[in-house]
């Protein structure tokens, strides 16, 4: 294996910002894949830097770990992933990420209004949701999560 393709779990964490107690962690649940030495070390494709930077991107957008390593299993092994990779990735996801956009804007925009809880409690529930007809639709806050 060419050494200078690979960097080390330590250099991993310094380059990321992620606890090397993290990347084993995310080794064990299938979004690494380093390569070992005949000394049993971790020997991880400086390309990896990148899927545990898209790793702490999913995380922040709300994003579970199952899911996302349902698109990193779509990366190749072995190699570094090309633009076109990434593109198919990003454009699996962007429907996904528009949706919590969606969500984030309504609860911004609704969250100091009524949200159709069914509490009742502010003045302004009483003209949007009288009687609590958004309890009609379901549980939770249909104001937003409708």
């Amino acid at each position: 294996m060419a050494q200078a393709n690979f960097i080390t779990i330590g250099h991993l964490s310094r380059r990321t910002g992620v606890a090397v107690s993290a990347l084993r962690f995310y080794e064990e649940k299938g979004l690494l894949h380093p390569l070992r030495t005949g000394g049993n070390q971790r020997r991880f494709l400086k390309s990896d830097i990148r899927r545990v930077s898209f790793v702490l991107i999913a995380q922040k957008l709300g994003l579970g770990l199952a899911e996302i390593e349902e698109q990193l299993a779509k990366l190749p092994e072995g190699r570094n992933p090309t633009l076109a990779d990434w593109q198919k990735i990003s454009r699996a996801m962007r429907e996904q990420i528009d949706d919590k956009i969606r969500l984030l804007n309504r609860t911004r925009n609704q969250l100091d209004q009524c949200i159709g809880c069914g509490c009742l409690s502010l003045q302004k529930c009483q003209l949007y949701n009288k009687d609590d007809q958004l309890g009609l639709k379901g549980p939770g806050p249909r104001a937003v999560l409708d």
